[in-house]
């Protein structure tokens, strides 16, 4: 007999959730606290409390949760301060989801006293080790159940039987051949993987995509738009002061419309295997754009070197699940210092799927100096003949290997 008797569930009310739920009361014969998160994704989150409650969840046991500050202010404002991309081209929409998720996971079961939380992230995937990962850090010991680890429903057809066997609705579109992409969404990206895009070689339809349209129908005209820095994040657009969340959701949208954001990669799963996905990033393609911009001329180049040199490690903690460990957060002070004077404005022109820099400021933290930088008479600000005596000393090491190779001859 198991000991678990409450397990709080992280529950989208979709089919494989729903029947998660069915599958935790029947095996565990446990009590089940369902966890819905709101991120963004725009989804009507109700009907997932309309199904918990059909399956025995006492109201007080439903917790529906706007997260969309939260997200956007502490995990992906901080990731983009450290210009993130995995790969080369991987924006982490997914990635950075999960340690917020597992954060409340455990902040509901010291609420509530659960045993256990359970997920319904498959063993092939990598969102598996980002919640576990994140749950153990947090709680070492919580119990975790990974259904798709542990039970023989391994495929859509035995997922579809179970729910019928057990009164679990479906949508019509699972009993029609179901959607064709499994997909993830939240204020900051949406993906697409399965079925079609199982061949890496396969174009995806235009269907598909969702938030963006594709650059040859984006608008003929370039749209102009202005981002206010403060410490790295940005704080206004056009003048307009907004919360984090607000930006993120008002640059998804301006830059949907004009194409931006697209990907289709093919990335290194954790768990060792090659996976492709596509992506809609919009909005966060225009903050990495812009915050390169902005840092161009506020950090002084060691600096900005040296964060370079860093974001690939930080990059890779974040994809395989180690937001909450040590290195990330020692990580995280270190790109948060570099912040403090990453102030100013960006100019952005957007036109059919590019993100354009074509201005940026800083009245108080620029280090742009003109009278030095100037193809114009500096008036002696800078002595052009220092130059020699520093090639000089940087090429000794060469002369003096080059002449020794000349000998060796």
């Amino acid at each position: 007999m198991s000991d678990i008797k409450k397990v709080v569930l992280a529950y989208s009310g979709g089919l494989d959730t729903s029947v998660i739920l069915k599958w935790l009361q029947d095996t565990y014969n446990c009590e089940v606290v369902t966890f819905t998160a709101d991120l963004g994704q725009g989804e009507e989150l109700d009907p997932a409390r309309q199904k918990a409650l059909k399956f025995g969840i006492k109201p007080e046991q439903i917790y529906i949760d706007d997260l969309r500050e939260e997200f956007v202010r502490d995990f992906v404002f901080p990731m983009f301060r450290a210009n993130t991309v995995y790969e080369g081209e991987y924006l982490l929409g997914t990635s950075i989801a999960r340690p917020l998720i597992a954060k409340r996971l455990i902040e509901i079961v010291n609420e509530t006293g659960a045993d256990a939380i359970c997920h319904g992230a498959t063993g092939k995937g990598n969102d598996q080790v980002r919640f576990e990962l994140g749950a153990y850090a947090l709680k070492p010991d919580v119990k975790v159940i990974a259904p798709w680890r542990e039970w023989d429903l391994l495929s859509r057809e035995k997922l579809l039987n179970y729910a019928e066997t057990h009164g679990i609705p479906i949508d019509m579109k699972h009993r029609q051949g179901g959607s064709p992409y499994s997909m993830d969404a939240n204020l900051l990206h949406i993906s697409y993987e399965g079925r079609h895009l199982e061949d890496p070689n396969a174009e995806a339809e235009e269907d598909m995509w969702r938030w963006t349209v594709s650059p040859e129908k984006a608008p003929d005209a370039a749209e102009y738009l202005t981002l206010a820095y403060e410490k790295g994040d940005v704080v206004a657009i056009d003048g307009v002061a907004m919360k984090a969340h607000e930006v993120l959701a008002k640059l998804n949208q301006i830059g949907g419309k004009h194409g931006i954001g697209r990907l289709d990669l093919v990335e290194n799963r954790y768990v060792g295997m090659k996976s492709r996905g596509c992506y809609e990033t919009p909005g966060g393609t225009i903050l990495l754009k812009g915050h390169r911009a902005i840092e161009s001329i506020t950090l002084d180049r060691e600096v900005a070197h040296l964060k370079d040199d860093l974001m690939p490690r930080y990059a890779s903690l974040i994809y395989n699940g180690y937001w909450w460990s040590p290195e990330r957060r020692a990580l995280q002070v270190l790109i948060d210092h570099t912040q403090q004077h990453v102030n100013g404005t960006v100019r952005l022109k957007l036109y059919k799927g590019n993100v354009i820099v074509v201005g940026r400021d800083s009245g108080t933290d620029s280090l742009f100096d003109s009278t030095i930088a100037t193809f114009e008479d500096d008036a002696g600000a800078y002595d052009q003949k220092d130059a020699g005596g520093f090639i000089k000393l940087n090429a000794l090491r060469m002369r003096i290997a080059a002449k020794l190779d000349a000998r060796r001859k």
